[in-house]
């Protein structure tokens, strides 16, 4: 008999993120996770109501620290953010290899995208109230300036694998909201999680505050109505609300989001219709932006 014992592999255990911190589900409960042949990756934990509750007033509690962060900062915890995503290149492009069924040249490909687009979304956050805000001309001897402000929480269903980008598509996302001043609460591709999750991890090694983003896995069905209809939710991203659960899901959660007047992103009505390698216009950097205007006495 050999003296060598064979070694087993320890398999990862995959947590929520929330408030910064790593807690499993309330519930206890998991879900099998596969790769696009069918074949078992992970264990995933099923995120609840309660879970997607706490997650919200982790980035409620947020807010204040990040939207009063200067945009100069923000701009370099983001690009902290690819700094650290670069560090961990190779897990990633084996994760979303496995998630999205690509090669591994292509699941790098799209990995060196989403840390693109971090350092892209970077660059904008000293930039924005220069395409969104301005002097406006008035009749009498006023200064009328208005200003972009970050729109508070965000709740986002991300994209899904197979009508999107598991992690790409995650930062096409996340990264606009956060970097105009916004805590997001993200409910991760229930089809593929695990590139969602471990972005959590990279996100608490960066520079990020905790609460600013939180990752919740699960059944989108089980996620999403608590954020559209969540009165401390000031807006909704229902990218990927069609691909998960249906266009009827996507209208009901519109409607959730209208009895608390929510802004709305909107999904597209062909999910195939996205397709997150092009590059980004600012439309979601202004998404979720109030404008302030004030008034102001020209000096004699």
């Amino acid at each position: 008999m050999s003296d060598v014992a064979t070694r087993l592999d320890v398999f990862k255990t995959y947590k929520l993120y929330v408030g910064g911190k790593f807690p499993r589900s309330e519930s206890g409960r998991v879900y099998e996770v596969t790769d696009s042949k069918g074949e078992w990756l992970a264990n995933a934990p099923l995120g609840t109501r309660k879970d997607t509750r706490d997650a919200v007033l982790a980035a409620r509690a947020a807010v204040k620290g990040w939207a009063g962060t200067t945009a100069y900062n923000r701009g370099q915890v983001l690009y902290r953010v690819a700094e650290m995503l670069q560090g961990r290149r190779e897990q990633f492009a084996a994760e979303v290899a496995l998630a999205e069924g690509v090669g591994p040249k292509k699941a790098a490909a799209l990995v060196d995208a989403a840390i693109d687009r971090w350092v892209w979304y970077a660059g904008w956050t000293d930039k924005v109230a220069q395409i969104a805000g301005g002097a406006n001309p008035v009749a009498g001897p006023f200064f009328n300036l208005s200003t972009p402000e970050p729109t508070g929480v965000v709740g986002i269903v991300a994209p899904q694998a197979g009508y999107g980008h598991s992690l790409l598509g995650l930062v096409s996302v996340i990264a606009p909201a956060i970097a105009t001043g916004n805590t997001v609460v993200v409910a991760a591709a229930a089809d593929a999680p695990l590139p969602a999750l471990s972005l959590g991890e990279v996100l608490a090694t960066s520079d990020v505050p905790g609460g600013v983003v939180n990752i919740i896995s699960g059944r989108t069905a089980d996620i999403a109505p608590t954020l559209a209809s969540h009165q401390d939710v000031n807006a909704v991203d229902l990218t990927g609300a069609i691909a998960a659960d249906g266009p009827g899901a996507a209208k009901a959660l519109e409607e959730a989001a209208a009895d608390t007047l929510k802004r709305v992103v909107r999904p597209e009505l062909d999910p195939f219709a996205q397709d997150w390698t092009n590059v980004p216009g600012t439309d979601r950097l202004l998404s979720f932006l109030e404008t302030k205007t004030v008034w102001h006495p020209m000096g004699i």
